[in-house]
């Protein structure tokens, strides 16, 4: 197999999902930690500079391509051993949901403990900045911190980071802790005794939460010791083995938990996100957990709503019965009215 080459940082949750799942995956790569500011000689940027920039090996030369999901389809087209999307189609709508919950809402508690906090941002500031380059003088490196943190704290409401919705964020995620604790405990995985691409999207978003952002972390190792080990773990599953996915009779029971815990929180964000923008407005205004939310329009998730409904309607009907019984109740339903 060629060898991948991957852009990316250790302070980007997407860029450790993806290190992470091509180690699982043993799929040759090289790690060039940078970014798109300092292109190595050879690389070209991508279209949109986002990190992970993962190039592929093509006929016309190295193609940059960014955005994990469809990077992850790509991979799992051009390599069929030790896949991560499961071959049960009510299952594998299951990952991609849970994927897109943890690269989409799970994110917004990544951002919201990095730069709402004075320690936090204090202590990110410059390890982004000598992420990016371990030479920097100390000059250079606190004037690239300031100016990242500077920027960085000014979008925290871009991602729906504020006073109004902080609470809700934090119960969250807090939540979501426990949620994973019993879920590790039953099966290690999200989806049986073998990784998804959904317990990689967890993990890149908890290697910032769990491990980087002091206060999270500490919030995360107390709350459950098994969780932080497991980050350690999935760092580097090339040498995992497990027996299969999760059986459709068993995964109500495995992860009824958080699907209500999307339903309560991503669900109906991503309703009046797309409500808002289909009405031509630049701010929603939803209850989301019994309370308010305000935030900017964001187009993205836009589309990432319109991509779980097609993946749905793209289903056979009898796999669409299966999946629809499973999310009633949960909250998740409002995805398909």
């Amino acid at each position: 197999m060629e060898v991948i080459d991957v852009l990316g940082v250790p302070a980007s949750p997407y860029t450790r999902k993806m290190l992470a799942l091509m180690r699982y995956r043993q799929i040759p790569y090289r790690a060039i930690w940078g970014s798109h500011m300092d292109l190595p000689k050879g690389l070209l940027p991508p279209k949109i500079k986002l990190l992970p920039t993962v190039y592929l090996n093509t006929a016309e030369g190295k193609e940059a391509i960014v955005d994990s999901t469809p990077i992850i389809d790509r991979l799992e087209d051009l390599y069929k051993e030790r896949a991560v999307r499961p071959s049960d189609e009510v299952i594998r709508f299951l990952d991609l949901l849970f994927e897109d919950f943890a690269d989409e809402w799970l994110t917004k508690a990544m951002f919201h403990y990095r730069w709402n906090f004075t320690n936090d941002a204090n202590n990110a500031g410059p390890l982004i900045a000598y992420g990016q380059n371990p030479q920097f003088d100390s000059v250079s490196a606190k004037a690239m911190a300031d100016s990242f943190a500077k920027r960085q704290i000014s979008r925290l409401s871009l991602v729906g980071s504020n006073m109004v919705t902080a609470s809700i964020i934090e119960s969250s995620f807090q939540r979501l802790i426990e949620i994973l604790d019993r879920i590790i405990e039953r099966h290690c995985f999200i989806l049986g005794t073998q990784p998804a691409s959904a317990d990689f999207a967890i993990y890149g978003q908890l290697t910032q939460l769990g491990i980087i952002d002091p206060t999270s972390a500490q919030l995360l190792v107390k709350a459950s010791p098994r969780l932080r080990a497991w980050l350690d773990r999935v760092e580097d599953l090339s040498g995992h083995d497990g027996s299969g996915w999760i059986k459709r009779e068993l995964v109500r029971t495995h992860v009824c938990e958080l699907l209500n815990e999307i339903g309560r929180t991503y669900a109906p964000f991503l309703v009046a996100n797309a409500q808002a923008y289909a009405e031509g407005k630049s701010e929603l205004q939803a209850i989301i957990d019994g309370q308010p939310w305000i935030q900017p329009v964001f187009p993205y998730q836009v589309k990432c709503l319109h991509a779980l409904q097609l993946e749905r309607q793209k289903m056979t009907k009898s796999g669409r019965e299966v999946l629809d019984e499973l999310l009633t109740g949960t909250g998740c339903e409002v995805l398909f009215i």
